[in-house]
C-alpha cells in the first residue's frame, strides 16, 4: 500500500479511534468523528477545550489514530502513532469550524471550550487480509 491509497482509505473513514495517554501510564481511546481536515501526515479534530483528552494531550501528547473499515468479507484497518498538538488560535479555529457546530459549542467560534487537535503521523501500519504492511510517511 502506498501512502498515497492509504490517505484515500482514511479519508472514506467516518469514525477514527484517537487515543490518550492517562496520568497512570494507560491509553484512552475514544472515537471521534472523522477529521475535519487531512493534509499530508496531519490530522485535524474538533473538541471541547474542557476534555479530559485535552489535558492528557498538554501532559504527554504521544497518541494513537485508528481508522477501519469493515466490509462483508474483508476488514482493513490503519494505525498511526503520533503527536497530538492542542490548537486554539483564532485561525485554525476559524479553518477547522463548521456550519452547525454552534450546536456544540454555543460561543461559536470563539467559544472557549472549543478548540483543535493536530495529530501529527509518525509511523503507519496497514492491515488487511491477515498482513500487516508499514506505511512509509516521509
Amino acid at each position: 500500500m502506498t501512502k498515497e491509497k492509504l490517505t484515500k482509505f482514511l479519508s472514506k473513514q467516518k469514525t477514527a479511534f484517537l487515543s490518550s495517554i492517562d496520568d497512570n501510564g494507560f491509553p484512552c481511546t475514544r472515537a471521534m468523528m472523522a477529521p475535519r481536515k487531512i493534509e499530508k501526515n496531519a490530522f485535524w479534530f474538533s473538541t471541547n477545550t474542557s476534555s479530559k483528552k485535552v489535558a492528557q494531550y498538554a501532559n504527554n501528547p504521544n497518541a494513537c489514530l485508528y481508522f477501519y473499515r469493515r466490509g462483508r468479507f474483508k476488514f482493513q484497518g490503519a494505525m498511526l502513532k503520533g503527536a497530538v498538538e492542542i490548537c486554539t488560535d483564532p485561525q485554525t479555529k476559524r479553518d477547522i469550524w463548521r456550519f452547525g457546530d454552534t450546536l456544540f459549542y454555543k460561543g461559536g467560534v470563539t467559544d472557549p471550550d472549543y478548540c483543535v487537535l493536530k495529530f501529527t503521523a509518525s509511523e503507519a501500519e496497514y492491515y488487511c487480509d491477515f498482513k500487516i504492511e508499514t506505511i512509509p510517511l516521509e
